[in-house]
């Protein structure tokens, strides 16, 4: 578990010592951002890992194919440019949206911090 993981988990934990209705909400949605998040990471690997075995067979021909491009299947050639080109517009696209949860947990972290400070506040005092 990571330093992020864990001071998130540690905001989790003391969210749950207020009574409001807000913090099912807060925690509701801190959980929902972390597992779009993970889906968004697995997607980030299956496509770094697409994009290795296109390379992977681009490099397995041009090495060990007589006159790679010319003897080898149109089709075949044009699909695994098309599946890397696919794989490498989507890995970029799935980068952009890991930011974009990255930055919404670090927002839904921070209103969890706030509600922290003033149950603590609140319960010790000043």
């Amino acid at each position: 578990m990571s330093e992020h993981q864990k001071h998130t988990e540690f905001l989790r934990e003391c969210i749950l010592y207020e009574e409001s209705d807000a913090r099912h909400e807060l925690v509701k949605g801190l959980t929902q951002i972390q597992r779009e998040a993970r889906c968004v990471r697995r997607a980030v690997w299956l496509m770094g890992i697409l994009i290795a075995l296109v390379l992977a067979c681009l490099a397995y021909g041009t090495l060990f194919v007589n006159n790679f491009p010319d003897e080898a299947p149109r089709f075949l050639v044009n699909l695994i440019c098309a599946l890397g080109l696919g794989s490498l517009i989507s890995l970029v696209a799935f980068v952009g949206l890991g930011v974009v949860y990255r930055m919404k947990l670090n927002q839904r972290r921070e209103e969890c911090r706030q509600r922290v400070a003033r149950l603590l506040k609140s319960r010790l005092g000043k």
